[in-house]
């Protein structure tokens, strides 16, 4: 039952992150949201400074951090919301969840069966390119019906 509540929590967040894959948002300007949309709306940085109910400096250095990706996420979302905007935040993988966990796998499997394909090669006993191939797949599967977790853990 857990697995299959796991599974089901891995598809719906790749299901909703595919959403922000596929969203091509704009890249951040290199002065910062904060800066390009005060001056868009032609706000000078005392007026933002003084809605912020901080000093100029500290407003400047502000937009300043998150162009320079520094700032932090409660410092963004208070700017944000005196510019009339929401702040949207996500990690967005560069390919599916799903694919990440097959591609471990297949990595994990791919060392482990080096390992053995070495050993059996020294013994004599090397089989063909398609059967470690074969035997890899099936590892790798074995390994996603395992704990993910161990997917993770370095080899010792």
């Amino acid at each position: 039952m857990k697995s299959n509540f796991s599974d089901l929590k891995l598809r719906q967040l790749d299901t909703a992150l595919t959403r922000w894959r596929s969203a091509n948002l704009p890249p951040r300007p290199a002065s910062g949201w904060i800066k390009a949309i005060r001056e868009a709306l032609g706000m000078s940085a005392a007026e933002l400074a003084r809605r912020l109910e901080v000093s100029v400096p500290t407003a400047t250095r502000m937009e300043l951090s998150e162009a320079e990706d520094r700032i932090s996420l409660s410092t963004l979302r208070r700017a944000a919301e005196l510019l009339g905007c929401e702040l949207q935040y996500a990690l967005v993988p560069k390919q599916s969840l799903t694919d990440t966990l097959e591609n471990r796998a297949l990595t994990l499997a791919r060392q482990q069966m080096a390992a053995v394909s070495h050993t059996m090669a020294l013994e004599a006993q090397a089989t063909s390119r398609e059967t470690v191939e074969a035997q890899t797949r099936s590892q790798a599967e074995n390994l996603l019906k395992g704990s993910r977790r161990a997917l993770w853990r370095e080899a010792k």
